[in-house]
């Protein structure tokens, strides 16, 4: 019995790794996404809403970073999949760079 719990407990564990794993690999590549072009920011009009969604482009892609690394720590930050937490973040991103009358792009993968 003590045999069969472990062999249980050690697939469910490797699962949980593997699913993680995956997750995190997903992650990375919506964090790649985060590109916005065509702003040059010396021919923006500095204003307090300029300044905004530039730091909104910063902070978005920033926060995608680190909790990219948390998870790659063991730390499990939400209790949604990381993957969607950075797909909130690239949403945020995006609209910060049309405001910025930027040409968000996708890469090519």
């Amino acid at each position: 019995m003590k045999l069969y719990f472990a062999l249980l407990s050690s697939l469910t564990l490797s699962g949980c790794i593997f699913s993680n794993s995956n997750d995190i690999k997903h992650a990375e590549k919506i964090l790649a996404q985060f590109q916005c072009t065509n702003i040059e920011s010396t021919q923006l009009n500095h204003t307090s809403i300029t300044t905004y969604h530039e730091r909104i482009l910063y902070i978005s892609k920033q926060k995608s970073q680190n909790y990219i690394e948390s998870y790659k720590n063991g730390d499990k930050l939400f209790d949604i999949p990381l993957s969607e937490v950075l797909t909130l973040q690239y949403s945020i991103y995006k609209d910060a760079c049309q405001s910025l009358g930027g040409l968000h792009t996708i890469p090519d993968s």
